[in-house]
């Protein structure tokens, strides 16, 4: 078995079992986890209204913040948006979740995906570089941060240079790329990449939290 047999066959099998199953566990996992129980008496019982409103405010920053926000704000735009441009619009992706699943959509150019490709990386060097420097984040950084940075863009690094033919040896270059994907599967439920799916939920409970104290936030 080469390697690109491997990550082809049985390490992507088990990759979308753990990405699967832990993703469950997850999630089962924040369902049934103890609640906190507030004994005070609320200022507003009608939180619904203020929990949707704060899912949506957060996607931009308060005019007081602009100075300190600006910048991180664009950089994780062009990095969330080149990300999904190219996970979701290149062809060999559409195909691979075409096998999976069965749905199927158009993609875009080739170019335009290297393009978005080239932003997104440089937006994670960004936000790396960032998290290096700057004395609150250097604060509140731990391990964890610089690895979720790492195996976010090891994908998207090893794909642009799988397309481009960087090397001869072009099936371990595919081969690496793909065991990358596969460790981002493998690495999503259980770190801090699973805010992907819990950034809806979590910021409806903060909107009903703040709401139910009469903050307006």
């Amino acid at each position: 078995m080469t390697l690109l047999d491997f990550a082809r066959g049985p390490a992507l099998a088990w990759s979308l079992y753990i990405l699967f199953f832990g993703s469950l566990l997850r999630l089962v996992g924040v369902l049934l986890a103890r609640k906190h129980v507030d004994l005070s008496q609320p200022r507003n019982a009608d939180t619904l209204g203020d929990s949707v409103r704060t899912v949506f405010t957060r996607f931009w920053f308060k005019p007081e913040f602009r100075a300190s926000t600006l910048f991180i704000t664009l950089i994780g735009y062009a990095m969330h948006i080149g990300l999904a441009v190219v996970v979701l619009l290149f062809v060999p992706h559409i195909l691979f979740i075409s096998k999976l699943s069965g749905l199927s959509w158009g993609g875009l150019p080739n170019d335009t995906i290297m393009l978005a490709g080239a932003i997104t990386l440089a937006a994670l060097v960004a936000m790396w570089v960032r998290r290096l420097q700057n004395p609150l984040m250097q604060a509140i950084s731990n391990w964890e941060d610089h690895l979720a940075l790492f195996i976010t863009g090891l994908p998207v690094l090893t794909g642009m240079m799988a397309y481009g033919h960087l090397f001869q040896d072009y099936p371990t270059l595919l081969a690496i790329h793909i065991l990358s994907v596969e460790l981002l599967f493998v690495w999503f439920p259980f770190g801090k990449l699973f805010h992907a799916v819990m950034w809806i939920p979590t910021r409806f409970k903060l909107g009903a939290h703040f709401s139910r104290r009469g903050v307006k936030a």
